[in-house]
C-alpha cells in the first residue's frame, strides 16, 4: 500500500514537471506575444496609483487615465528625440575609436612584457573593429524610427487595462474556489508589487539624473545615453547598475585618460553606494521577501524566458510566482525556499 502510494506521488511529480516543461517552452515560443502584454501590465501596475490619487480629486478616471498618458507621450517624444541625436553623434564619432585605441595599447605593452606576457599589439588592433558597433547603432536608429508604432500600441493597451482595473474586483471571484483568500492574495500580490515598482522607478529615475550630472560636470561626452542606460539598468538587480557603468568607463579611458577614468570609477561608486547600499534600503522597507540568492538567480531564469524584458523584471515577476505559491498547499513549501528568513 505504502510502495503504491509512494509511486503514485512520483508519477504525479513526474506529471507536474512535464506539464511545466510544456508551458515554459510555450511561453518561450510566444516571447514577441507575451512580453508586451507583461510590460503593459506592470506599466498599468506603476500608473494605476497616480491613476487613483488623481480620482481623489474628483476627477473621473477615464479624464484622468488621458492626462497621465499625455504626459508620458509628450516625455517620450522628448526623450526619443534627444537619444536620437545622441545616437547621430556617437555614430560619427565611432571611427574614431581605433585610432585612440592604438595609443593605450602601446602604452600597455610595456607593462605586459614585464608582467612576462608577450602580445603583439599589432595583431590585437586588428581586432578592434569599430565597424561593428557603428552597425549596432545604426540598428538602433532605425528601430528608434519604429518605435513610436510599438510604444503606441503598448500605450494603448495600458489604457485599456486601466480601465478595466474597477470592474476585477466583481469579475474575478466567480472564477475562484476561495474567492475571500483569492483577492486577498491578488491584492497582496498587487500592493507588493506596486510599492515594488513604484520606488524602484523613483529610485531609477534619480539614478539615471545623478548619473547624467555627474558625466556633464566632468564634460564626458554623451553623458545623456549613459544617463539613460543608468536608469534602465537599475531595474536589475545587483549587476545593473555595475553593467551601465562599463560603457562610459571604457569611454573615458580611451578618449580622456586613466586619472579621468579613475574620477568616473569612484563617481560610479560613489552613487551606488549612496543610492543602492542606503537610500533604496530606506525606501523599500523590510525588503523584499526574497532571499539574495533567489533574486539572482530569477534574473537569469526570467532573462532566459523573457529577453531583457524579463531581467527588468525579475523581482516582481518572482513576487508575484511565491504568492501564488503560497496559496497552494503543493506551493507552500517553494514558497519558503523562495523567502529571505533572516527578515
Amino acid at each position: 500500500m505504502t510502495k503504491s502510494i509512494t509511486t503514485r506521488n512520483a508519477m504525479k511529480a513526474v506529471v507536474m514537471l512535464g506539464m511545466l516543461v510544456i508551458i515554459l517552452v510555450g511561453i518561450k515560443a510566444a516571447e514577441e506575444i507575451i512580453v508586451p502584454f507583461i510590460l503593459a501590465l506592470f506599466i498599468a501596475v506603476i500608473l494605476n496609483p497616480f491613476i487613483r490619487r488623481l480620482e481623489r480629486f474628483h476627477i473621473p478616471r477615464i479624464i484622468a487615465i488621458c492626462l497621465v498618458v499625455i504626459v508620458i507621450i509628450f516625455a517620450l517624444v522628448l526623450l526619443l528625440a534627444y537619444l536620437g541625436t545622441s545616437l547621430n553623434e556617437l555614430a560619427r564619432t565611432l571611427p574614431q575609436y581605433r585610432s585612440s585605441l592604438i595609443v593605450p595599447l602601446q602604452n600597455l605593452e610595456p607593462w605586459l612584457q614585464r608582467a612576462g606576457i608577450s602580445v603583439s599589439i599589432d595583431d590585437l588592433s586588428r581586432y578592434v573593429d569599430p565597424n561593428a558597433l557603428m552597425s549596432l547603432v545604426t540598428q538602433l536608429l532605425t528601430q528608434l524610427s519604429n518605435a513610436m508604432t510599438s510604444i503606441f500600441l503598448l500605450l494603448l493597451t495600458v489604457v485599456f487595462m486601466l480601465i478595466e482595473v474597477p470592474q476585477l474586483p466583481r469579475k474575478l471571484p466567480p472564477l475562484m474556489s476561495r474567492p475571500e483568500e483569492g483577492m486577498q492574495a491578488i491584492q497582496r500580490a498587487l500592493d507588493s508589487v506596486s510599492h515594488y515598482l513604484v520606488l524602484k522607478t523613483g529610485i531609477s529615475i534619480v539614478t539615471g539624473i545623478v548619473v547624467w550630472a555627474m558625466l556633464a560636470a566632468l564634460d564626458i561626452r554623451f553623458a545623456f545615453i549613459w544617463g539613460l542606460l543608468a536608469f534602465a539598468l537599475n531595474y536589475i538587480p545587483n549587476i545593473g547598475s555595475v553593467i551601465a557603468a562599463i560603457p562610459p568607463i571604457i569611454q573615458v579611458l580611451v578618449f580622456n585618460g586613466f586619472y579621468e577614468m579613475l574620477v568616473v570609477v569612484a563617481g560610479y561608486l560613489l552613487i551606488n553606494l549612496v543610492i543602492g547600499n542606503i537610500i533604496e534600503p530606506r525606501m523599500m522597507g523590510k525588503g523584499l521577501g526574497l532571499s539574495t540568492l533567489v533574486v539572482f538567480l530569477s534574473l537569469i531564469f526570467w532573462g532566459w524566458l523573457l529577453g531583457p524584458v524579463g531581467m527588468l523584471l525579475s523581482v516582481p515577476l518572482t513576487i508575484v510566482v511565491k504568492i501564488a505559491l503560497e496559496q497552494t498547499e503543493a506551493g507552500k513549501g517553494i514558497a519558503v525556499l523562495l523567502s529571505d528568513m533572516s527578515q
